[in-house]
């Protein structure tokens, strides 16, 4: 796996939409612009600074939920009509979906949708706007359920318990190439993908596409949701707090004093652009994740106690759930990660090194280039309202006793610890060095795994997805 050293980039707001610019990389602009405050003007060398929170993808942000009013109608409706039955990774992308999160999207994807998003990693609007969209919204039935979907226009999304969930409207059933998109969205169809044998290997051959009317608002009732806030809810938040930028940080894993480091040092240097007041949004994905990543509710156990122990701010810190599913194809879904905080009203984004990377299933390597994530968010389409500025890598620091950037010309003095190091310690109750997590945090991730009840074949047990 890649290392935990961190690097940082974070991608800055502008207005165009527009596809005609260079998609040469676009580090560090040197170019002056004006920073707006108030009335006053001044300038600042490559940036621009904007008191409103950045527009969602296509101008609005999509909210699928139907009114209160209707919701029993729509429940009557969805026990007249076809059914799907959903899975756990189908529902939270109807979570992600009835949010806003994929905003412009209304529904699951049509073919056309579904084809752009494959080839292009985008999708024309209307208008000839394009938006980011690089991973597969999509729903797989098989031959017996298309079979008794048949003519009918309208479909009903069950949950596993039995509730009708959704009704899907105007549907479009078209063939799931199952092949070509893993190869597409992965770079590879080694055997051993997580999400591909999750959801997509044995998923059905045809896909459902439609517009969702989605009856209540998505709950799982394990403790989490009142972490798990819609962009409309984000971005009223931030309103709430006056933020003039929003800057993103995503992780699936526990944090550590290095990601500190880049979220403080990032703040310091909105702050020195001219922004009053930046508020982090630390944004920890809460879909599936695979069986040896740390538990969801493990991890915000962990992400609150480094907010306890005064690591992050809590007057300038966001602690929310991304809804969506892992799926670790790297500088793909990178894209993702990036035009879903758009949504939730984050002009600025931190990614770090190998960003939604994993090890290769076959070969003793990483799947990705630790690099391109970083490199393709410079040049992906739809997202040029964005800008991307380097950071230096932070690693542990013998001389300091702490997370720092790294310096090399002293790199006997740095420690890169890994994730699978990180937690080889923890599940062997040893401490890190000191300054690498804070002592609440880290007391946290040892208890995980010393809860973990290995089994007679001495394996520890598969954890419940996410």
């Amino acid at each position: 796996m890649a290392s935990m050293a961190t690097s940082l980039f974070f991608k800055i707001s502008s207005p165009s939409h527009s596809l005609t610019k260079s998609f040469d990389t676009h580090f560090a602009p040197s170019s002056k612009v004006t920073i707006f405050s108030g009335a006053k003007t001044r300038t600042h060398p490559g940036l621009r600074v904007s008191s409103g929170l950045i527009e969602p993808d296509g101008g609005k942000l999509v909210e699928l939920l139907v009114k209160d009013s209707e919701r029993d109608l729509k429940k009557g409706e969805a026990f007249s009509i076809p059914r799907i039955k959903l899975s756990r990774i189908d529902l939270e992308w109807v979570h992600v979906l009835s949010e806003g999160w994929a905003s412009p999207l209304n529904g699951f994807m049509k073919e056309s949708e579904f084809l752009q998003t494959l080839h292009f990693n985008s999708i024309k609007l209307n208008d000839g706007s394009v938006v980011n969209m690089s991973l597969p919204i999509v729903l797989a039935i098989d031959d017996s359920q298309k079979h008794r979907i048949g003519d009918s226009k309208k479909v009903a999304l069950f949950d596993s318990l039995g509730n009708p969930v959704a009704i899907l409207n105007n549907v479009e059933i078209y063939k799931h190439p199952k092949e070509e998109r893993i190869a597409r969205t992965w770079g590879t169809t080694a055997p051993g993908l997580p999400y591909v044998e999750e959801a997509i290997t044995k998923a059905g051959n045809w896909l459902i596409g439609g517009d969702l009317e989605v009856i209540e608002p998505i709950k799982y009732h394990d403790g989490l949701d009142h972490f798990r806030l819609s962009p409309a809810e984000l971005r009223d938040e931030f309103t709430k707090r006056n933020a003039d930028a929003v800057f993103a940080f995503q992780l699936r894993n526990p944090v550590h004093n290095g990601h500190a480091l880049l979220m403080t040092d990032t703040r310091k240097r909105l702050l020195d652009m001219g922004y009053k007041n930046p508020v982090l949004l630390l944004h920890p994905l809460g879909g599936y994740t695979k069986a040896d990543d740390v538990p969801l509710d493990w991890r915000m156990k962990q992400h609150e106690k480094v907010l306890e122990d005064g690591v992050l701010d809590p007057e300038t810190t966001v602690v929310s759930i991304f809804p969506s599913p892992m799926h670790y194809a790297g500088p793909t879904e990178v894209q993702w990660h990036a035009k879903a905080r758009i949504n939730a009203g984050a002009n600025f984004y931190i990614v770090g090194r190998d960003p939604a990377g994993m090890s290769h299933p076959v070969e003793k390597r990483d799947l990705y280039d630790a690099d391109h994530g970083k490199k393709v968010l410079s040049m992906a389409p739809g997202l040029e309202r964005l800008n991307i500025l380097p950071f230096k890598v932070a690693a542990y620091d013998k001389t300091q006793g702490k997370m720092a950037f790294f310096d090399p010309s002293r790199p006997q003095d740095f420690v890169f610890i890994s994730g699978t190091k990180m937690r080889t310690l923890a599940r062997n109750k040893e401490s890190p060095p000191d300054g690498f997590m804070c002592p609440g945090g880290w007391k946290v991730l040892v208890d995980y795994y010393d809860s973990l009840v290995v089994s007679s074949n001495g394996k520890v047990p598969e954890a419940v997805p996410a």
